[in-house]
C-alpha cells in the first residue's frame, strides 16, 4: 500500500458529533464545483445507514453537492446500519475494514479529480478497526486536515484538544471552521471565535451560520455564506496550499 503523491485530497473531521461536518464538507464541494473545479468525494465509513446495500444519507448528500457520477463504492466503501463508531459497527457484522482498499480508492480518485474531499466519522479519536483510529487513517492517507468545530459552550476545550492532537501526531492541519453560529448568539458563542483564534495554534478560516431547511437547502445556504466570508481568501489559499489546487485562474 502506498499513498498517492498527488496530494489532491483534503480530509474533513469534526471536534465531536453534531457540528455539521457533513454539511460543511458538502458545501465546500458545491462551492469548489462552482469554481469550475472537478470534485471527488469520499466518506470511507458511514454508519447509521438504513440500507447498507446503497449509499447512506451523508454520502448521497456529498455526491449531490459535488455533482459527482462516482460509483457508490468509491464514495463510501464501507456502510453499516448501526449508528455507532465504525469499529463497533464493523465488529457487529464481523466485517474487516481494509484500510488498503480505502487508500487505493482514494489514489484512483486523485487521478480523476482536481480535488477529493474525504469526510471522516466523528472526531480524530473515533476507532475504525480495533485500535486504528480516524487519526491513523488521516496519517495513512497523508491527507491534510480541515477541522470543523462549533461556537457552543465547550468549544474551547474540544477544539484545542483536537488541534493539539493533530499537531502531536504530525498531521498537516490547514485550519478550522466554526460552524453553526446562531443568529441570536449568547456571549459565549459570540466570543468563541476570538478565544479560539487566540488560543488554538491553527488558523481560523471562517465562521459559518446556523442554517435551516432540509439538507440540500442547508448546503446551498452554507455555500452562500462561504461566498461572502470576509476570510474567503484565507480559506481558498489554505485549501490550495494543502492540495496543490490552483484557483487563481478560476472563477472567484
Amino acid at each position: 500500500m502506498t499513498a498517492s503523491n498527488l496530494n489532491r485530497s483534503l480530509f474533513i473531521t469534526g471536534t465531536d458529533t453534531g457540528v455539521g461536518k457533513t454539511l460543511v464538507t458538502a458545501a465546500l464541494a458545491r462551492y469548489l464545483s462552482s469554481q469550475h473545479v472537478s470534485v471527488g468525494v469520499m466518506k470511507p465509513v458511514e454508519t447509521g445507514v438504513s440500507d447498507p446495500s446503497s449509499l447512506g444519507e451523508d454520502a448521497k448528500l456529498l455526491r449531490w453537492a459535488a455533482g459527482s457520477n462516482q460509483t457508490a463504492n468509491t464514495i463510501s466503501p464501507y456502510r453499516f446500519s448501526m449508528p455507532v463508531a465504525p469499529a463497533q459497527a464493523a465488529a457487529a457484522t464481523q466485517t474487516n475494514i481494509d484500510v488498503e482498499q480505502i487508500q487505493d480508492t482514494l489514489n484512483e480518485l486523485q487521478k480523476t479529480f482536481d480535488i477529493v474531499l474525504v469526510e471522516g466519522a466523528g472526531g480524530l479519536m473515533v476507532p475504525i478497526q480495533g485500535g486504528f483510529l480516524i487519526a491513523d487513517l488521516v496519517r495513512t492517507l497523508q491527507a491534510p486536515l480541515l477541522l470543523v468545530t462549533h461556537p457552543r459552550l465547550g468549544t474551547i476545550n474540544h477544539t484545542l484538544l483536537t488541534t493539539f492532537c493533530a499537531q502531536a501526531l504530525e498531521i498537516d492541519l490547514v485550519g478550522y471552521l466554526i460552524n453553526r453560529m446562531p443568529s441570536q448568539a449568547s456571549q459565549a458563542e459570540r466570543e468563541a471565535p476570538h478565544w479560539l483564534a487566540s488560543l488554538a495554534s491553527s488558523h481560523l478560516l471562517g465562521v459559518l451560520p446556523e442554517v435551516s431547511g432540509d439538507s440540500q437547502n442547508k448546503v446551498l445556504k452554507l455555500v452562500q455564506a462561504i461566498e461572502t466570508l470576509p476570510t474567503l481568501q484565507w480559506l481558498r489559499s489554505a485549501i490550495c496550499a494543502a492540495t496543490q489546487l490552483d484557483l487563481s485562474q478560476r472563477k472567484s
